[in-house]
């Protein structure tokens, strides 16, 4: 375990929202400025595949990820279509549904998801939405 992987870890327990690798390669260079690109990209699979890191697909051309604080606790995503924030809610019943599904079809589930895509309200009334993440950003700039 190297000091480089010691601050991508850290960085990411530090983490209660999702982030892009690129976001998280800016957090652990606060940490630990030699942090280099190439490591957090090699890291994050090994997160991914020990679970103590999800990766979370929203159908673009970035992947996010999340700390797995709850192991084994069912979640369900839902994203919104105009600011890109992506919300976790718990989904007790996906368990439940998955096994029930494939246990009628004769197969074991080995993983599920549950995603929904939605419109921001106060987008749609006022143009932006609070919880956009470049507004956030650019109103601390």
């Amino acid at each position: 375990m190297t000091g480089q992987r010691m601050a991508i870890f850290e960085a990411v327990f530090k983490e209660s929202s999702h982030f892009t690798a690129e976001e998280l390669l800016d957090k652990a260079r606060l940490i630990d400025r030699t942090v280099s690109r190439a490591t957090v990209y090699r890291t994050l699979p090994i997160l991914v595949e020990s679970c103590l890191v999800r990766e979370v697909d929203i159908g673009t051309n970035l992947k996010y990820y999340m700390p797995n604080k709850e192991q084994g606790s069912h979640q369900a995503q839902v994203i919104c279509n105009d600011c890109q924030k992506i919300f976790e809610i718990p989904a007790p019943f996906m368990e439940w549904y998955g096994s029930t599904v494939s246990a009628k079809l004769g197969l074991t589930p080995i993983s599920q998801r549950l995603q929904v895509t939605a419109s921001c309200q106060e987008y749609q009334a006022k143009g932006f939405c609070s919880k956009d993440k470049t507004i956030e950003s650019s109103a601390s700039a």
